[in-house]
């Protein structure tokens, strides 16, 4: 593919793709260990309410309020499952169970009795997204990279995710010590003054976030899987937190890199004619390579214990 044809039509999908899966990778390595790995199943469904708010609001169906409108919501579920979590004192899949149904459940109701039910919410903007489709159409070619014209014609959406995980990133940094001792001695942590309660919640709250974020750029399929999948990975070749998160960047860029390859070319190699959804085959290599870290990993006998 010359440049002409790769820089508008691949360029743009694969560097969102690559920043949306660090962006969830790089938070879902403390979740994975500390057993709230499916923190981005739940917020797929509670920002269903959040998306008829924002309708309710504005009266339109567009990105920015109905990602405000997901935003609020997940930020708003992260915060019960934290309540219900300490005062009920019940384990944290049990609290997030508990939330997102209730949350999802309200949603469909406020769908069903209110104008909406009527009206095509156009679901996709927070949930499903089309990475495909995101194409630069003003780009000509390599050369459009310094094109101070071209680039105003980029989709937001590169924007976005390369904001949010910007953001991720600097709180990772900035709190990396208080988020080490905290994920794996929580007492400790206490004793040396780390909230770790505010904390904890915060890291919860960059990870939804950063999932929303994603949603309307690659889907809540890639987002499901990057919060789980690298770190997983990258847990069974290391007992090293540093070097985890390294890994975990490494195969969360690998898995959307060689998916998106593989979803528009892999079907012409095996002799088919039409290429096969991007999302669904960035998660397919991304467990891949779960599978093979769990087969071949050099910690794979002790992925239980704590990585240091």
């Amino acid at each position: 593919m010359s440049g002409e044809e790769f820089v508008p039509l691949s360029l743009p999908p694969l560097l969102i793709g690559i920043c949306a899966a660090v962006a969830c990778a790089l938070p879902g390595n403390f979740l994975v260990l500390r057993r709230q790995a499916l923190i981005g199943d739940a917020i797929s469904h509670v920002v269903l309410p959040g998306i008829v708010v924002a309708f309710l609001l504005t009266g339109v169906v567009a990105t920015w309020p109905m990602m405000l409108g997901a935003a609020g919501a997940a930020v708003l579920a992260v915060a019960l499952i934290e309540a219900v979590r300490r005062l009920g004192r019940i384990e944290p899949g049990a609290a997030m169970g508990v939330i997102f149904t209730s949350m999802f459940a309200g949603g469909v109701l406020l769908l069903e009795q209110s104008d909406t039910s009527s009206v095509h919410l156009d679901v996709e903007h927070a949930l499903y997204g089309n990475l495909e489709s995101l194409i630069w159409l003003d780009a000509t070619g390599w050369p459009s990279l310094w094109d101070a014209e071209a680039l105003a014609g980029l989709p937001p959406e590169l924007l976005r995710m390369a904001v949010a995980l910007a953001g991720v990133a600097l709180f990772v940094a900035l709190f990396w010590r208080a988020l080490k001792i905290s994920t794996f001695d929580e007492g400790f942590a206490r004793t040396l003054g780390i909230r770790t309660g505010a904390l904890g919640l915060a890291l919860v709250v960059v990870a939804a976030v950063a999932a929303v974020a994603a949603f309307d750029a690659v889907g809540s399929i890639i987002v499901i899987a990057m919060f789980i999948c690298p770190p997983a990975a990258a847990r069974l070749m290391t007992d090293r937190l540093e070097r985890q998160v390294a890994w975990s960047v490494v195969f969360a860029a690998l898995s959307a890199v060689l998916g998106y390859v593989a979803a528009g070319y892999g079907p012409i190699w095996v002799g088919g004619q039409d290429a096969v959804s991007a999302a669904g085959m960035i998660a397919t290599v991304a467990g891949l390579i779960l599978a093979g870290a769990a087969r071949f990993g050099p910690c794979r006998h002790r992925a239980g214990a704590p990585a240091g």
